[in-house]
C-alpha cells in the first residue's frame, strides 16, 4: 500500500488515510447555523474517502466571522445542527474535524460572491466592531480594531475553550486552531499587526503568548484523546514579518502545550496574495502565481527540525505528487482545497492510480458500479 492511502494514528483517532480536506470558507450559513448546503457540501468528501474532512473556518463567537455568512459554533443551537454532519462522516468511516476561528481584524467583511475582501459600511445592519491586538488597520479597506485589553484576552481564552468543548458535543474527533492568514492569532504573532507594549507584544516569546495560552487551554478543555492541530502562516513575506525560524521556535512551543500537527500555510497578515517560495523556504515574489507544492517545504522544516507531525498545503493535485510527499517525510498530511472541491472522489481516483484499490473496495457500495463499469468499458475498448 502506499504511504498516502495508509492509515495514520493520532492520540485516540486513527485517519484511514493521509488525505486531508482542508477548511473551505463557503459563506453560506445564517447566524452562525450550517445549511442544508453545509450537509451537501461536506457529506459529498467524506462519500468521496478523505481520511479527514474539516469544515471551514468556524468563528468562536459571532464577531469573530470572517463575514456575516460564515459557520459559528457559540451555541448550542449550532452544535444539534452540526451533528448530522458529523455522524454522516464518521459513517462514511472518515473522520471530522473542526477549525476554531477568530478573524479578528479582518472579521465584519462582504463575502467573496457580494464583493469579497471589503469592510461592511458602517450603516450596515450586518457589520460589527472588530477586534485585534492592536489598534491598526489591515489596509484602507478594513475597519480599524478595537485593541483587545488584558481582560478581554481572559475572557477569548474561555471562548476558544467553550467552542472546543461545544466541538466535542457536536462529534468532531479533531480540532484544528486557526494561527494563520491574518486572523486574530495570527496576528498577535505577526509583528505587522501586533504593535503592543505589554506582556502580549514586542518579542517574539511576548507575541506567542495569547496563542499559545488558547492553545495550552483547549488541550487542557479537550482531553488527552483528541488531536490538536494548529494552523500556521509559516511566513507573512515581507523581510520584517513573521519568518520560518520564528515558525520552527512557534512548533516547538506548541508541541510543549500538546499540539500534534501543525498545518503549514502562509501569507495573509496584510490581506495580501500569498508568495511563491524557493527550495529553503524564501519568499521568491509577491506575484499571486502559485506552483504544484509550493508550500510543502514550510511542511518539511517542521519536520526535520521539530517533534510535531506537519501537514502540507498548497496547489497539491496529483495522487503520485501527494505520494511523494508523505512518502519521503516531507509531512505527514496531505490537505487537499480547491482540488477536491473540483474533484470529491479525489482519495478513490488516487487510491485507483497507485495501484491501492483494484478491486475498487473502497468505493461506497452505492457508487462502485459505477466505477466498475467504467473498467469494463476500457478493457473493452482495449480489447478491440
Amino acid at each position: 500500500m502506499s504511504t498516502l492511502l495508509s492509515p495514520l494514528s493520532i492520540r485516540g483517532v486513527t485517519l484511514p488515510n493521509r488525505i486531508v480536506v482542508s477548511p473551505l470558507c463557503m459563506y453560506s450559513a445564517v447566524d452562525g447555523m450550517p445549511q442544508p448546503f453545509h450537509f451537501a457540501h461536506l457529506s459529498t468528501f467524506a462519500r468521496g474517502k478523505a481520511g479527514l474532512v474539516f469544515t471551514e473556518a468556524t468563528a468562536v463567537e459571532a464577531i469573530g466571522r470572517i463575514t456575516p455568512e460564515c459557520l459559528g459554533i457559540w451555541n448550542d443551537e449550532q452544535v444539534e445542527a452540526l451533528k448530522p454532519i458529523t455522524q454522516f462522516i464518521k459513517d462514511m468511516g472518515c473522520v471530522a474535524g473542526i477549525q476554531l476561528a477568530h478573524a479578528g481584524r479582518k472579521a465584519s467583511t462582504s463575502s467573496p460572491f457580494t464583493g469579497g475582501g471589503q469592510a461592511l459600511q458602517a450603516d450596515d445592519p450586518k457589520a460589527w466592531n472588530i477586534v485585534g491586538p492592536s489598534a491598526v488597520p489591515v489596509t484602507d479597506k478594513f475597519q480599524t480594531p478595537r485593541e483587545l485589553t488584558a481582560s478581554d484576552l481572559d475572557a477569548l481564552v474561555q471562548t476558544f475553550v467553550s467552542a472546543a468543548k461545544r466541538s466535542i458535543a457536536a462529534g468532531f474527533d479533531v480540532i484544528e486552531l486557526h494561527g494563520a492568514h491574518g486572523y486574530l492569532l495570527h496576528s498577535f504573532l505577526s509583528p505587522l499587526a501586533n504593535f503592543r507594549s505589554d506582556e502580549f507584544g514586542g518579542s517574539l516569546k511576548n507575541r506567542m503568548r495569547f496563542p499559545l495560552r488558547v492553545t495550552r487551554a483547549v488541550r487542557d478543555a479537550i482531553g488527552e484523546s483528541v488531536p490538536l492541530f494548529f494552523r500556521i502562516s509559516a511566513i507573512d513575506g515581507p523581510d520584517d514579518g513573521w519568518s520560518m525560524d520564528d515558525s520552527v521556535a512557534l512548533a516547538k512551543e506548541l508541541h510543549a502545550c500538546g499540539v500534534d500537527i501543525v498545518d503549514c500555510s502562509s501569507g495573509g497578515i496584510g490581506g495580501a496574495p500569498r508568495f511563491r517560495i524557493d527550495d529553503a523556504g524564501k519568499p521568491l515574489t509577491q506575484s499571486s502565481a502559485r506552483a504544484p507544492g509550493f508550500q510543502v517545504p514550510f511542511a518539511d522544516r517542521i519536520q526535520q527540525e521539530t517533534d510535531l507531525k506537519a501537514m502540507a498545503v498548497g496547489v497539491i493535485v496529483e495522487a503520485q505528487q501527494a505520494e511523494d510527499i508523505v512518502s519521503s517525510g516531507k509531512a505527514s498530511l496531505v490537505a487537499l482545497g480547491r482540488e477536491i472541491m473540483h474533484d470529491p472522489f479525489w482519495p478513490l481516483r488516487a487510491a485507483l492510480e497507485l495501484g491501492d484499490d483494484p478491486d475498487y473496495a473502497l468505493w461506497p457500495p452505492q457508487y462502485r458500479w459505477a466505477v466498475d463499469r467504467r473498467a469494463q468499458i476500457a478493457r473493452q475498448n482495449e480489447s478491440g
